[in-house]
Protein backbone atom coordinates (compact mmCIF):
# COMPACT_ATOMS: atom_id res chain seq x y z
CA UNK A 1 0.00 0.00 0.00
CA UNK A 2 2.78 2.41 0.99
CA UNK A 3 4.71 1.52 -2.17
CA UNK A 4 1.66 2.11 -4.38
CA UNK A 5 1.00 5.46 -2.70
CA UNK A 6 4.63 6.48 -3.11
CA UNK A 7 4.55 5.55 -6.79
CA UNK A 8 1.40 7.56 -7.24
CA UNK A 9 2.93 10.59 -5.57
CA UNK A 10 6.16 10.58 -7.58
CA UNK A 11 4.39 9.41 -10.74
CA UNK A 12 7.06 7.26 -12.33
CA UNK A 13 6.01 3.68 -11.52
CA UNK A 14 6.25 2.66 -15.19
CA UNK A 15 9.06 5.06 -16.11
CA UNK A 16 12.08 2.78 -15.82
CA UNK A 17 14.53 5.17 -17.47
CA UNK A 18 13.60 7.99 -15.12
CA UNK A 19 14.09 5.62 -12.17
CA UNK A 20 17.62 4.97 -13.39
CA UNK A 21 18.13 8.70 -13.79
CA UNK A 22 17.10 9.26 -10.17
CA UNK A 23 19.41 6.42 -9.05
CA UNK A 24 22.28 8.14 -10.85
CA UNK A 25 21.39 11.31 -8.96
CA UNK A 26 21.59 9.40 -5.68
CA UNK A 27 25.03 7.91 -6.35
CA UNK A 28 26.44 11.20 -7.59
CA UNK A 29 24.85 13.03 -4.67
CA UNK A 30 26.65 10.80 -2.17
CA UNK A 31 29.95 11.30 -3.98
CA UNK A 32 29.43 15.06 -4.18
CA UNK A 33 28.53 15.27 -0.49
CA UNK A 34 31.81 13.58 0.41
CA UNK A 35 33.98 15.46 -2.08
CA UNK A 36 32.61 18.96 -1.47
CA UNK A 37 32.84 18.59 2.31
CA UNK A 38 36.55 17.78 2.39
CA UNK A 39 38.04 19.52 -0.65
CA UNK A 40 38.73 23.00 0.78
CA UNK A 41 39.96 21.62 4.11
CA UNK A 42 42.18 19.23 2.16
CA UNK A 43 43.75 22.19 0.36
CA UNK A 44 44.19 24.18 3.56
CA UNK A 45 45.51 21.35 5.75
CA UNK A 46 47.73 19.67 3.16
CA UNK A 47 49.11 22.59 1.14
CA UNK A 48 48.54 25.58 3.50
CA UNK A 49 47.40 27.94 0.75
CA UNK A 50 46.94 31.67 1.22
CA UNK A 51 43.75 33.39 0.01
CA UNK A 52 45.62 34.68 -3.05
CA UNK A 53 47.02 31.23 -3.86
CA UNK A 54 43.56 29.71 -3.38
CA UNK A 55 42.15 32.19 -5.86
CA UNK A 56 44.90 31.48 -8.38
CA UNK A 57 44.23 27.73 -8.11
CA UNK A 58 40.80 28.29 -9.62
CA UNK A 59 42.36 28.98 -13.03
CA UNK A 60 43.53 25.39 -13.64
CA UNK A 61 40.60 23.95 -11.67
CA UNK A 62 38.04 25.67 -13.88
CA UNK A 63 39.97 25.27 -17.15
CA UNK A 64 38.02 22.10 -18.09
CA UNK A 65 34.78 24.04 -17.70
CA UNK A 66 35.96 26.66 -20.15
CA UNK A 67 36.84 23.99 -22.71
CA UNK A 68 33.85 21.73 -22.08
CA UNK A 69 31.97 22.76 -25.22
CA UNK A 70 34.86 21.52 -27.37
CA UNK A 71 35.01 18.24 -25.41
CA UNK A 72 31.28 17.54 -25.53
CA UNK A 73 30.76 18.52 -29.15
CA UNK A 74 33.83 16.54 -30.25
CA UNK A 75 32.51 13.39 -28.55
CA UNK A 76 28.86 14.02 -29.44
CA UNK A 77 28.74 10.93 -31.67
CA UNK A 78 28.76 8.82 -28.49
CA UNK A 79 25.36 10.17 -27.40
CA UNK A 80 24.34 12.00 -24.25
CA UNK A 81 24.15 8.92 -21.98
CA UNK A 82 27.52 7.41 -22.93
CA UNK A 83 29.16 10.80 -22.72
CA UNK A 84 27.69 11.32 -19.24
CA UNK A 85 28.99 7.90 -18.18
CA UNK A 86 32.50 8.72 -19.43
CA UNK A 87 32.34 11.98 -17.47
CA UNK A 88 31.46 10.09 -14.29
CA UNK A 89 34.35 7.65 -14.83
CA UNK A 90 36.82 10.52 -15.39
CA UNK A 91 35.56 12.19 -12.21
CA UNK A 92 36.09 8.94 -10.29
CA UNK A 93 39.67 8.68 -11.58
CA UNK A 94 40.38 12.27 -10.53
CA UNK A 95 38.96 11.77 -7.03
CA UNK A 96 41.01 8.58 -6.56
CA UNK A 97 44.13 10.39 -7.77
CA UNK A 98 43.61 13.18 -5.24
CA UNK A 99 43.40 10.61 -2.48
CA UNK A 100 46.19 8.28 -3.54
CA UNK A 101 48.61 10.09 -5.84
CA UNK A 102 48.92 13.75 -4.90
CA UNK A 103 52.04 14.07 -2.70
CA UNK A 104 53.06 17.27 -4.45
CA UNK A 105 51.19 20.44 -5.40
CA UNK A 106 51.86 19.78 -9.10
CA UNK A 107 50.16 16.38 -8.94
CA UNK A 108 47.29 17.92 -6.99
CA UNK A 109 46.68 20.27 -9.93
CA UNK A 110 46.77 17.37 -12.42
CA UNK A 111 44.22 15.23 -10.56
CA UNK A 112 42.08 18.26 -9.79
CA UNK A 113 41.89 19.10 -13.51
CA UNK A 114 40.97 15.50 -14.37
CA UNK A 115 38.28 15.45 -11.69
CA UNK A 116 36.80 18.72 -12.86
CA UNK A 117 36.84 17.65 -16.50
CA UNK A 118 34.51 14.78 -15.62
CA UNK A 119 32.30 16.95 -13.45
CA UNK A 120 31.90 19.51 -16.19
CA UNK A 121 31.12 16.87 -18.79
CA UNK A 122 28.18 15.80 -16.64
CA UNK A 123 27.06 19.34 -15.77
CA UNK A 124 25.35 20.37 -19.03
CA UNK A 125 24.22 16.81 -19.83
CA UNK A 126 22.28 16.33 -16.59
CA UNK A 127 19.41 18.72 -17.49
CA UNK A 128 19.49 17.50 -21.11
CA UNK A 129 18.96 13.86 -20.11
CA UNK A 130 16.33 14.89 -17.58
CA UNK A 131 14.41 16.97 -20.14
CA UNK A 132 14.67 14.19 -22.73
CA UNK A 133 12.91 11.97 -20.20
CA UNK A 134 10.22 14.61 -19.66
CA UNK A 135 7.47 16.46 -21.48
CA UNK A 136 7.44 20.18 -22.18
CA UNK A 137 4.89 20.92 -19.47
CA UNK A 138 6.83 19.22 -16.68
CA UNK A 139 10.49 20.04 -17.36
CA UNK A 140 10.77 21.98 -14.12
CA UNK A 141 9.04 19.35 -12.02
CA UNK A 142 11.17 16.50 -13.39
CA UNK A 143 14.46 18.37 -13.01
CA UNK A 144 13.35 19.48 -9.56
CA UNK A 145 12.67 15.88 -8.59
CA UNK A 146 16.10 14.78 -9.78
CA UNK A 147 17.67 17.66 -7.87
CA UNK A 148 15.75 16.69 -4.72
CA UNK A 149 16.91 13.06 -4.91
CA UNK A 150 20.45 14.20 -5.63
CA UNK A 151 20.39 16.57 -2.69
CA UNK A 152 18.87 13.96 -0.37
CA UNK A 153 21.77 11.67 -1.27
CA UNK A 154 24.29 14.32 -0.26
CA UNK A 155 22.97 13.86 3.29
CA UNK A 156 24.48 10.39 3.19
CA UNK A 157 27.75 11.83 1.91
CA UNK A 158 27.82 14.46 4.65
CA UNK A 159 26.96 11.80 7.21
CA UNK A 160 29.80 9.59 6.01
CA UNK A 161 32.30 12.40 6.51
CA UNK A 162 30.90 13.47 9.88
CA UNK A 163 30.86 9.93 11.29
CA UNK A 164 34.11 8.96 9.58
CA UNK A 165 36.17 11.87 10.91
CA UNK A 166 34.51 11.79 14.34
CA UNK A 167 34.49 8.07 15.09
CA UNK A 168 36.19 6.01 12.36
CA UNK A 169 39.58 7.71 12.00
CA UNK A 170 38.90 8.77 8.42
CA UNK A 171 41.49 10.79 6.56
CA UNK A 172 41.36 12.58 3.22
CA UNK A 173 42.67 9.56 1.30
CA UNK A 174 39.89 7.25 2.50
CA UNK A 175 37.28 9.92 1.84
CA UNK A 176 38.37 10.55 -1.75
CA UNK A 177 38.40 6.80 -2.48
CA UNK A 178 34.84 6.38 -1.19
CA UNK A 179 33.71 9.32 -3.35
CA UNK A 180 35.41 7.70 -6.35
CA UNK A 181 33.47 4.45 -5.82
CA UNK A 182 30.13 6.27 -5.87
CA UNK A 183 31.06 8.19 -9.02
CA UNK A 184 31.78 4.82 -10.67
CA UNK A 185 28.40 3.45 -9.55
CA UNK A 186 26.73 6.46 -11.17
CA UNK A 187 28.63 5.75 -14.41
CA UNK A 188 27.39 2.14 -14.43
CA UNK A 189 23.72 2.92 -13.72
CA UNK A 190 23.41 5.78 -16.25
CA UNK A 191 24.26 3.35 -19.05
CA UNK A 192 20.96 1.58 -18.44
CA UNK A 193 19.03 4.66 -19.58
CA UNK A 194 17.65 4.30 -23.10
CA UNK A 195 17.37 7.56 -25.04
CA UNK A 196 17.06 7.19 -28.78
CA UNK A 197 18.00 10.72 -29.70
CA UNK A 198 21.33 12.49 -29.33
CA UNK A 199 21.10 16.19 -28.52
CA UNK A 200 24.59 17.25 -29.61
CA UNK A 201 25.38 16.49 -33.24
CA UNK A 202 27.70 19.08 -34.70
CA UNK A 203 31.11 20.24 -33.58
CA UNK A 204 30.36 23.93 -33.77
CA UNK A 205 28.94 26.66 -31.60
CA UNK A 206 25.60 28.16 -32.57
CA UNK A 207 25.56 31.94 -32.47
CA UNK A 208 21.90 32.83 -32.48
CA UNK A 209 20.78 36.29 -31.45
CA UNK A 210 17.90 34.63 -29.64
CA UNK A 211 20.34 33.00 -27.19
CA UNK A 212 22.28 36.16 -26.34
CA UNK A 213 20.57 36.72 -23.00
CA UNK A 214 21.18 33.10 -22.01
CA UNK A 215 24.90 33.49 -22.70
CA UNK A 216 25.12 36.76 -20.76
CA UNK A 217 23.25 35.23 -17.81
CA UNK A 218 25.70 32.31 -17.87
CA UNK A 219 28.68 34.68 -17.76
CA UNK A 220 27.29 36.80 -14.92
CA UNK A 221 26.23 33.73 -12.96
CA UNK A 222 29.70 32.23 -13.40
CA UNK A 223 31.31 35.33 -11.90
CA UNK A 224 29.02 35.50 -8.89
CA UNK A 225 28.97 31.74 -8.27
CA UNK A 226 32.73 31.34 -8.38
CA UNK A 227 33.25 34.00 -5.73
CA UNK A 228 30.98 32.04 -3.40
CA UNK A 229 32.42 28.63 -4.27
CA UNK A 230 35.99 29.79 -3.74
CA UNK A 231 35.85 32.26 -0.89
CA UNK A 232 32.74 31.48 1.20
CA UNK A 233 34.19 28.21 2.58
CA UNK A 234 37.64 29.84 2.74
CA UNK A 235 36.28 32.51 5.11
CA UNK A 236 34.89 29.80 7.38
CA UNK A 237 38.15 27.81 7.27
CA UNK A 238 40.70 30.62 7.52
CA UNK A 239 38.83 33.07 9.78
CA UNK A 240 36.78 30.71 11.95
CA UNK A 241 38.67 27.36 11.76
CA UNK A 242 35.69 25.31 10.55
CA UNK A 243 36.80 21.66 10.06
CA UNK A 244 35.42 18.78 7.90
CA UNK A 245 32.95 17.44 10.51
CA UNK A 246 31.59 20.97 11.00
CA UNK A 247 31.28 21.41 7.23
CA UNK A 248 29.44 18.09 7.18
CA UNK A 249 26.97 19.48 9.71
CA UNK A 250 26.51 22.59 7.56
CA UNK A 251 25.97 20.27 4.63
CA UNK A 252 23.28 18.39 6.52
CA UNK A 253 21.54 21.67 7.31
CA UNK A 254 21.77 22.71 3.67
CA UNK A 255 20.25 19.39 2.64
CA UNK A 256 17.47 19.70 5.20
CA UNK A 257 16.60 23.18 3.93
CA UNK A 258 16.96 22.27 0.26
CA UNK A 259 15.51 18.77 0.00
CA UNK A 260 12.03 20.18 -0.50
CA UNK A 261 12.88 23.60 -1.91
CA UNK A 262 14.47 22.03 -4.99
CA UNK A 263 11.18 20.41 -5.89
CA UNK A 264 9.37 23.63 -4.99
CA UNK A 265 11.69 25.62 -7.25
CA UNK A 266 11.02 23.18 -10.09
CA UNK A 267 7.27 23.59 -9.70
CA UNK A 268 7.65 27.37 -9.35
CA UNK A 269 9.46 27.46 -12.69
CA UNK A 270 6.49 25.73 -14.29
CA UNK A 271 3.98 28.04 -12.57
CA UNK A 272 5.67 31.45 -12.15
CA UNK A 273 8.29 31.25 -14.87
CA UNK A 274 12.03 31.64 -15.17
CA UNK A 275 12.08 35.44 -14.97
CA UNK A 276 10.38 35.45 -11.57
CA UNK A 277 12.65 32.76 -10.11
CA UNK A 278 15.93 34.25 -11.35
CA UNK A 279 14.95 37.79 -10.34
CA UNK A 280 13.95 36.74 -6.82
CA UNK A 281 17.18 34.78 -6.44
CA UNK A 282 19.27 37.80 -7.46
CA UNK A 283 17.61 39.91 -4.75
CA UNK A 284 18.29 37.27 -2.10
CA UNK A 285 21.92 37.03 -3.23
CA UNK A 286 22.45 40.74 -2.64
CA UNK A 287 21.47 40.32 1.01
CA UNK A 288 23.60 37.18 1.35
CA UNK A 289 26.64 39.05 0.03
CA UNK A 290 26.07 41.79 2.60
CA UNK A 291 25.89 39.15 5.32
CA UNK A 292 29.23 37.68 4.29
CA UNK A 293 30.84 41.12 4.06
CA UNK A 294 29.64 42.80 7.24
CA UNK A 295 28.80 40.07 9.78
CA UNK A 296 32.07 40.54 11.65
CA UNK A 297 31.54 44.31 11.70
CA UNK A 298 28.05 44.07 13.16
CA UNK A 299 28.41 41.24 15.66
CA UNK A 300 30.82 39.51 18.03
CA UNK A 301 32.92 36.69 16.51
CA UNK A 302 30.73 33.91 17.93
CA UNK A 303 27.64 35.55 16.41
CA UNK A 304 29.39 36.57 13.18
CA UNK A 305 30.36 32.97 12.40
CA UNK A 306 26.71 31.95 12.82
CA UNK A 307 25.61 34.72 10.42
CA UNK A 308 28.23 33.74 7.84
CA UNK A 309 27.35 30.06 8.24
CA UNK A 310 23.67 30.96 7.73
CA UNK A 311 24.59 32.85 4.54
CA UNK A 312 26.57 29.81 3.43
CA UNK A 313 23.56 27.55 4.04
CA UNK A 314 21.07 29.83 2.26
CA UNK A 315 23.44 30.41 -0.65
CA UNK A 316 23.97 26.69 -1.23
CA UNK A 317 20.28 25.97 -0.73
CA UNK A 318 19.44 28.18 -3.71
CA UNK A 319 21.64 26.33 -6.20
CA UNK A 320 18.54 24.62 -7.62
CA UNK A 321 17.56 27.83 -9.41
CA UNK A 322 20.31 27.09 -11.94
CA UNK A 323 17.81 24.79 -13.62
CA UNK A 324 15.75 27.88 -14.53
CA UNK A 325 18.35 28.89 -17.10
CA UNK A 326 18.24 25.39 -18.60
CA UNK A 327 14.45 25.37 -18.90
CA UNK A 328 14.55 28.92 -20.28
CA UNK A 329 16.89 27.80 -23.04
CA UNK A 330 14.85 24.66 -23.74
CA UNK A 331 11.70 26.75 -24.16
CA UNK A 332 13.25 29.30 -26.54
CA UNK A 333 15.39 26.84 -28.53
CA UNK A 334 14.97 27.21 -32.29
CA UNK A 335 15.71 23.50 -32.72
CA UNK A 336 15.96 20.66 -30.12
CA UNK A 337 19.52 19.95 -31.29
CA UNK A 338 20.54 23.42 -30.10
CA UNK A 339 19.96 22.67 -26.42
CA UNK A 340 22.98 20.54 -25.46
CA UNK A 341 25.39 22.56 -27.60
CA UNK A 342 24.13 25.86 -26.21
CA UNK A 343 24.09 24.60 -22.61
CA UNK A 344 27.65 23.37 -23.06
CA UNK A 345 28.65 26.70 -24.62
CA UNK A 346 27.01 28.52 -21.71
CA UNK A 347 28.99 26.35 -19.30
CA UNK A 348 32.19 27.21 -21.16
CA UNK A 349 31.47 30.94 -21.02
CA UNK A 350 30.54 30.59 -17.35
CA UNK A 351 33.91 29.02 -16.66
CA UNK A 352 36.00 31.41 -18.69
CA UNK A 353 34.86 33.99 -16.14
CA UNK A 354 35.21 31.50 -13.27
CA UNK A 355 38.88 30.97 -14.14
CA UNK A 356 39.77 34.65 -13.74
CA UNK A 357 37.41 36.07 -11.11
CA UNK A 358 38.96 34.18 -8.14
CA UNK A 359 42.39 35.57 -9.04
CA UNK A 360 41.12 39.12 -8.63
CA UNK A 361 39.11 38.04 -5.60
CA UNK A 362 42.29 36.75 -3.98
CA UNK A 363 44.02 40.05 -4.69
CA UNK A 364 41.09 41.96 -3.16
CA UNK A 365 41.19 39.75 -0.05
CA UNK A 366 44.97 40.19 0.34
CA UNK A 367 44.95 43.95 -0.29
CA UNK A 368 41.77 45.10 1.45
CA UNK A 369 40.13 42.19 3.28
CA UNK A 370 37.62 39.48 2.44
CA UNK A 371 34.58 41.76 2.87
CA UNK A 372 35.49 43.57 -0.36
CA UNK A 373 35.29 40.27 -2.25
CA UNK A 374 31.65 39.89 -1.26
CA UNK A 375 30.84 43.54 -1.87
CA UNK A 376 31.98 42.94 -5.45
CA UNK A 377 29.76 39.85 -5.55
CA UNK A 378 26.80 41.99 -4.46
CA UNK A 379 27.40 44.27 -7.42
CA UNK A 380 27.35 41.25 -9.73
CA UNK A 381 24.07 40.12 -8.15
CA UNK A 382 22.54 43.52 -8.99
CA UNK A 383 23.57 43.05 -12.63
CA UNK A 384 22.07 39.55 -12.52
CA UNK A 385 18.74 40.99 -11.34
CA UNK A 386 18.64 43.55 -14.15
CA UNK A 387 19.37 40.88 -16.75
CA UNK A 388 16.83 38.44 -15.30
CA UNK A 389 14.08 41.02 -15.78
CA UNK A 390 14.75 40.91 -19.53
CA UNK A 391 13.67 37.28 -19.89
CA UNK A 392 10.77 36.73 -22.29
CA UNK A 393 9.60 33.32 -23.49
CA UNK A 394 7.60 32.55 -26.58
CA UNK A 395 7.05 28.81 -26.80
CA UNK A 396 7.75 27.32 -30.22
CA UNK A 397 4.75 25.70 -31.86
CA UNK A 398 6.64 22.40 -32.15
CA UNK A 399 7.21 22.38 -28.39
CA UNK A 400 3.58 22.86 -27.39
Amino acid sequence: MIKNKLNKIINFENDKDFKYFLAVGIFLGIATGIYSTIFNNFLSDTYHLSAQARGMLEFPRELPGALIFIVISSLAFLGDVKLFSIGAIITAVGAAGLGLLSPSFALLVVWMIINNLGLHMMLPLTPVIGMNLSKNENYGMRLGRYAAYNLFATIIGYGIIWAGFKFLSFNYKISFIIASVFYLLGAIVVMRIKINKTSVKKNKLIFRKKYTLFYILSIVNGARKQIFLTFAPWVLIQMYNVDPPQFAILGLIIAAVSIMTRTIVGKAIDIKGERFILSLTAILLIFICMGYAFADKLAAPNIAVIIIAACYVIDNSMSAVDMARSTYLKKIAVHPDDVSRTLAAGTSLDHVVAMTIPFFGGLLWTKFGYEYVFMAAAGIAVINFILSRQIKIEINETEK
